[in-house]
């Protein structure tokens, strides 16, 4: 398969794929090696990327996909009647980010860091695709542990889990999450 064939493959299957599609699955569709697919990604970058068009390729460590450019968005936006999502509650946020720079955690130890009921902050994560089940604990009654999703990633724009910002000890004195896990 030529170059030129190669990039036409995985533009199409990222197009194909809707919200996105992991680097190894078209690697192993294309019998191609991560070089080769990272050649083709910034071929396709370079292709997408500008003032003239109207989506972008968005690739991380998880997913790569097509998506819509901050330009037009709000074109798109009115056209498809989309309805703009309400923001996550300082509730819900701080979920996420214990969950995120804790993964996988349990429903317990989340909520023994808030010291709150964090059941309705959970499902509304779970509702948007920003976490998902991990698993469950081996101990008595086995809870489920959660864990950020490629939605996370993308919504955040980042590309993986090393690139969330580094967390420090307040100065009020609070514990770090850090702090909580080596009690």
């Amino acid at each position: 398969m030529t170059i030129e064939q190669t990039v036409k493959s995985v533009e199409a299957i990222v197009f194909a794929s809707g919200e996105g599609i992991a680097p190894r699955r078209i690697m192993d569709v294309l019998g191609i090696d991560e070089k080769m697919l990272g050649y083709v990604l910034s071929v396709l970058a370079d292709k997408y990327d500008g003032e003239t068009s109207g989506v972008v390729l968005v690739h991380n460590t998880e997913t790569v996909s097509f998506v819509t450019s901050p330009d037009a968005a709000d074109d798109v936006r009115k056209a498809l009647t989309v309805k703009k999502t309400t923001p996550l509650s300082n509730a819900a946020m701080e979920t996420l980010a214990i969950i995120a720079y804790n993964q996988p955690v349990s429903k317990a130890f989340i909520e023994q860091v808030r010291g709150v009921d964090s059941a309705s902050s959970v499902q509304t994560l779970i509702t948007r695709g920003l976490i998902e089940e991990a698993g469950r604990l081996e101990i008595p009654g086995r809870p489920v542990c959660y864990r950020t999703t490629p939605v996370f990633l993308r919504s955040f724009s980042i590309e993986s889990l090393s690139d969330l910002p580094k967390v420090k000890a307040e100065e009020s004195g609070q514990m770090t999450t850090d702090e909580l896990t080596r009690e």
